[in-house]
């Protein structure tokens, strides 16, 4: 007598959102790049898409990428620099001093501003690790140290007209075409993806991000490599701040106040998850991008700076809450996006991100309605 075998149902196909899911921290910034572009295609087509804007874009977006780059190793072990944008400063106004009144040559400073910058990315990690002082405490109140010195060096001097190769650096093209900061800016997003994909410090910091107490017990030092995660993000400040010096050729003490909160939001927007260990070089730049051109977007349309930083905060408070919901989905063994949406603690979290993005998205429309004269013409 044999036993029949029941037949194994055959497997049912993924849906296209269980297929895309895997790679929505690139996806979800290039619908949202279509989408910007589509719309001001209608309402501001020959003011957004003329060649000098979209190199202007680029520009802006350039700035960000280095910071980006190294930001997003920090947040994959779970840390946070909210110090960079004084980083940059301090940095700026240390080589603008020293071309300016000593006559150092331009290219040794800009080694020395890396270098500087570099030190002050690892004083923020050993303050964080060997004084034991939580990452956002500890990079705002040395945030608060780099800023204050930069203040007292410039003594509210605006420091302006350097050489060649400083604004080479922030405003150049090569062979005529391709605008410098944009090569240096992919340069640095191409050597920060061979980092995290092909080095020991790359898959170390995955793993630190995914689980710190399982890395250590396997023998990787925990607190060296968050050292070296903050220095690569000082030195990448540093250079930021060297090309936002020579895209201006001019900086003051309180350059660059914002850097912090574009860079966070560029990063998360692509996919690299606060909560550690989700990281996407590629994601990155895609949200550098992203902010870059929404930004540029609000300039055109002629609403105002503040708006803009609503804006920003509006990206960064849609995306964390979309990675935390993707994450409670994972921890609730969802098999996809479809399956988490039968739990009704989800659908109610989804629920409220949307009803929270329309409160935002009105305001902002009010916002661009109050900036607009009456009787102003486009």
């Amino acid at each position: 007598m044999t036993t029949a075998t029941p037949a194994t149902a055959p497997a049912r196909p993924e849906g296209l959102i269980a297929r895309i899911e895997p790679y929505m921290g690139v996806f979800g910034p290039l619908v949202m790049i279509v989408m910007i572009a589509a719309f001001m295609g209608a309402v501001e087509p020959a003011r957004y898409f003329r060649l000098s804007n979209m190199n202007q874009i680029l520009l802006d977006a350039a700035l960000y990428m280095p910071m980006a780059m190294a930001m997003t190793f920090v947040i994959t072990q779970r840390g946070i620099d909210l110090s960079i944008g004084s980083v940059a400063a301090l940095s700026a106004i240390i080589i603008a001093f020293l071309m300016k009144q000593y006559g150092f040559p331009a290219w040794v400073c800009v080694f020395i501003a890396l270098g500087l910058g570099g030190t002050m990315g690892m004083i923020n990690g050993l303050v964080i690790t060997r004084l034991k002082v939580p990452d956002l405490i500890g990079t705002l109140a040395m945030d608060l140290v780099y800023r204050g010195f930069a203040l007292v060096l410039a003594k509210g001097l605006v420091l302006a007209r350097f050489p060649d190769l400083i604004t080479e650096i922030g405003r150049g093209q090569m062979f005529g075409i391709l605008p410098t900061p944009v090569v240096i800016g992919l340069i640095t997003m191409v050597v920060g993806y061979f980092l995290l994909r092909s080095t020991h410090f790359g898959r170390y910091t995955i793993a630190i991000g995914s689980n710190p107490e399982a890395s250590e017990m396997t023998g990787v030092s925990v607190d060296r490599h968050k050292v070296y995660a903050y220095t690569l993000m000082g030195a990448m400040a540093a250079l930021a701040g060297m090309m936002l010096l020579g895209k201006l050729n001019a900086i003051q003490a309180t350059s660059a106040p914002y850097f912090n909160l574009h860079v966070i939001a560029a990063v998360v927007v692509g996919g690299t998850s606060l909560f550690g260990g989700r990281p996407s070089i590629v994601g990155s730049l895609a949200g550098v991008l992203l902010l870059s051109m929404m930004i540029n977007a609000l300039v055109t349309l002629r609403i105002e700076f503040f708006w803009q930083s609503v804006a920003s905060g509006v990206v960064i408070i849609l995306s964390v809450a979309a990675y935390a919901w993707l994450q409670k989905k994972d921890r609730d063994g969802a098999a996809s996006i479809g399956a988490a949406m039968a739990n009704p603690d989800n659908r109610k979290i989804l629920l409220l991100a949307l009803v929270l993005a329309a409160v935002l998205t009105v305001l902002i429309a009010i916002g661009a309605v109050l900036a607009t004269p009456p009787g102003a013409s486009g």
